[in-house]
Parts: structure tokens; sequence; C-alpha cells
């Protein structure tokens, strides 16, 4: 009987419960995470989605949220034969507005699609990730993805103006302003960023764009000590110009070079990744930020597009060979700038304490303290993971981190986020998600659990 419903609504192609189709939907991103679904359905616009969550709240059938299936938290994950509403078909992408710099696009859109669109117009989008080509920008606006551009420009919820929700009870919020000033009650764009769909599924969003850079220059840096790096990186996360700054460890570079053939073109056991940006020439501002840096050689710089890209690549590689020995054990973690070392040598200890032949994988955006580790090799399964796993949210914990900073929490760290929120802030989520969902059906693996 539900199927259907919900094919009355969104077509019967559009609606699946292949068993072929439901496994593969029904695993993350990095293979590590399996759940169950019972249906599949891929709604195309709006009032779509608004008709297929009130039929699924009605008939008492939880929903899980999927957009490009890219989180690695186990976000997208189903653990109760839930219904997957995908948000892939609405793909609706607005003519750039290039006097307000602003753009209107469905939740399903791609991020690369974003950056196209944006680029031709002349303009950028602020934020970037190496998954752009999958990633959708209704995910990444509700787990408030930052990426590799976030000490220019912000996290995801920097670039959204407005958007479309539909709320669990099927009806419709439509926020949607064209001032740059509007203070009229709550926030509630706001609101839906970083919910991780917990409180409605994001349908549309308006994005802020910004003025294209007339000049880049990018650097690559090595050093031998990380204390030094990070000294380094504090310099430039307050530099004018700022675009991006990223840590690599020589341990990812390693695997690049070896399985992709990216080379680091410095040495030292860390790497830095630096790009400026403006209107005039960056390169006298390059060197006099590192005239004082404690560098392990000459730096490698990048002035024209073509010496940036390669440089890039080196970055970018990374993202390619965490694989390469099966899926790795992922931690995306956010430090003050000063437990970085700590937690750097610590957590190497407890890696080869619980999984000797596992290789740590250290790289991530080192002017917020974003950082991702990354446990290549890593045969733990079970019990043996979970000791783990928790070891290291403990020791993020003991550093002054937060457990999640760009991934969001989704199912995997939904036990820990006590070591991050306290009590009262915890029951006032709670409360906020009850005012929506007093049903709890809707992402009910997410967050809370």
């Amino acid at each position: 009987m539900l199927t259907g419903q919900l094919a009355a609504i969104v077509g019967s192609g559009h609606v699946s419960t292949d068993a072929d189709v439901l496994a593969g939907r029904s695993v993350d991103h990095t293979g590590r995470y399996r759940g169950h679904a019972s249906m599949l359905v891929r709604p195309g616009c709006t009032e779509e989605v608004a008709a297929t969550l009130r039929v699924c709240r009605d008939a008492g059938v939880r929903v899980t949220v999927q957009g490009g299936r890219t989180s690695l938290v186990a976000g997208t994950v189903p653990e109760h034969d839930d219904v997957l509403l995908s948000t892939e078909r609405l793909r609706e992408l607005g003519a750039v507005d290039v006097p307000e710099r602003r753009v209107h696009v469905g939740a399903g859109v791609p991020l690369a699609e974003v950056q196209r669109a944006a680029g031709a117009a002349g303009l950028v989008f602020g934020v970037d990730l190496a998954a752009r080509d999958s990633a959708t920008v209704g995910g990444m606006a509700s787990t408030n993805a930052g990426g590799l551009r976030t000490v220019c420009y912000g996290n995801m919820g920097e670039q959204v103006i407005g958007l479309d929700v539909v709320l669990p009870d099927g009806s419709v919020v439509r926020r949607h302003s064209r001032v740059r000033s509007d203070n009229t009650g709550y926030d509630l764009a706001s609101l839906f960023v970083g919910a991780e769909g917990t409180l409605g599924v994001i349908t549309g969003l308006d994005l802020r764009l910004h003025p294209a850079p007339r000049q880049r220059v990018t650097a690559i840096c090595g050093f031998d000590d990380l204390d030094a790096l990070v000294d380094t990186g504090r310099v430039f996360r307050d530099l004018e110009g700022i675009a991006a700054l990223e840590l690599i460890d020589a341990r990812a570079s390693a695997l690049t070079a070896e399985h992709v053939g990216v080379r680091a073109p410095v040495d030292g056991a860390w790497q830095l990744l630096i790009e400026l940006c403006g209107d005039t020439d960056l390169t006298e501002r390059l060197a006099g930020a590192l005239e004082s840096a404690a560098l392990s050689g000459e730096p490698a710089v990048g002035v024209d597009t073509s010496a940036q890209q390669r440089l890039w690549q080196v970055r970018e590689a990374v993202a390619e060979v965490l694989g390469v020995y099966g899926p790795p054990l992922k931690f995306d973690v956010s430090l003050p700038l000063s437990a970085i070392r700590r937690f750097a040598d610590e957590s190497g200890a407890l890696v080869a304490t619980h999984a000797p032949e596992a290789i740590p994988v250290l790289f991530g955006h080192i002017g917020e303290g974003n950082l991702h580790l990354n446990i290549v090799r890593c045969a733990l399964s079970g019990d043996r993971e979970r000791d783990l796993y928790s070891a290291m949210m403990s020791l993020i914990a003991r550093c002054g981190g937060n457990v999640s900073s760009e991934h969001g929490v989704g199912s995997r760290k939904r036990d820990y986020v006590p070591m991050s929120r306290s009590d009262a802030d915890i029951t006032a989520m709670r409360t906020v998600k009850a005012a929506f969902d007093p049903d709890g059906y809707l992402n009910p693996a997410v967050l809370f659990g």
C-alpha cells in the first residue's frame, strides 16, 4: 500500500524496493557502516517531498534523507528499515544574479555545478571540497560543511542566505529575502543549517557568491617540527588575502607518491599548503610572512595557474589514496591550535597500541584547527574498533577539542556528543527536535539515535 501511495506522488519509476538498489544505498561513503532500508523514493520537487513525508508519517515509517551520500559519519545510513528519501532529482539551477552575487539552486545540485555556474559569471562559490563532483549543496548545508576555503569564506552556513525546507508534518517553509538586512523574527534558515536533516528536508537554497580574485599565489612549505608549522599557520591565518591553509603529513605524501604518482615538492615531516588571493601581486606578502618561519628547505611556489594546480594536486591526491588498503577509520576533529602537537603525538600512540599495522594519516584545515585523522590499513572491527574509536574521542575531549567539526555527528558520533555539549545543551536540542518532529521519524539514527 505504501509503495503505491508513494508511486502516485513521485511516479512509479522513482520508487524502488529492489534489494540490490537498497543495499547499495544503505552503506556509507567509507564502506565501513551498513544499514537496512525498505524502499527508495526520489521526489522531483518540493511539493513531492512534502507529500512523501506526510504519507510516511501517517504510515508510521521512518525516513532517512540522502543527498550525494558523501557522509563520513554514517549520516545517511538507515537503521530501521527506513524509507530512503533521495534529493538527487532536485536539480534546479537558477540564473546567477551577478549584481546581487547570489543564485538559487535545488538541494540535489552537486557542488561542482554551482562552482561552474559561478565561475562562468565571473564569481566564486565560497565552499570547496574534494568530493565536489558528488556532494550536494543540500547535504552540505545540512552538515554545515567547511572545506578547503573556510579560512577565507567560512562554512556553508555563511553561504546560505535563504532556503526552502519541508518540515516533518509536510508543511513547507520558504524563507527568501532580496534585502541584505532582514531581522524579522527567528533566523530559521540558520536553524536548519547543521541540523543534519533532523528538523526538516532542505529542498532549495539561495547561495551567496563572491567576487573572483584577480591574483593568486600558492606555496607548499616543508617543516621538520609540527609546532613550527602551527606557528606559521597562526601568522597566515590572520593575514589579509589568505584563501587556503592546509596541513599535510609526510605519511600522506608517501602514500600519494606510491599509489598515484603525486610527490610532495618539499622535504619535511609536515607540509603546509598556503594560498593567498587578491587584486595585486601577492608574492612579496607571501615571502614576508615566511621570512621568520622555521622551514626545512625552500618552499615550492606557484604563480601561474598550471603551477598552482600542480601544488594543489598534492593536497587533493590525499583523498584518492585513503581507501587503498580498504575502508579507513576516519576522525573529523576541531582542536585549539595549541593542542595540535599533543593530539598528533598521542593519537599516533593510540593507533600503535590498538592497531600496530595501521598507518595514521593527518591532514586538514589548519586555519580553523579542523583536522582529519584517517587510520589507513585499519583491519579492526567490532569491539576492537569501538575501543579505538572511544579512546580517540576521549583524547579529543582532553585536548579541548570538539568531536565533530565539519562532517557532522551522523550516527557514528552520537554517543560522544556529551563530550562536547552539556546536558542542558543536549536537552535543549532534543526539545527543538521534539517541537518539529514529535514522532521522531525523520532521520531517526542521526544525532540522538
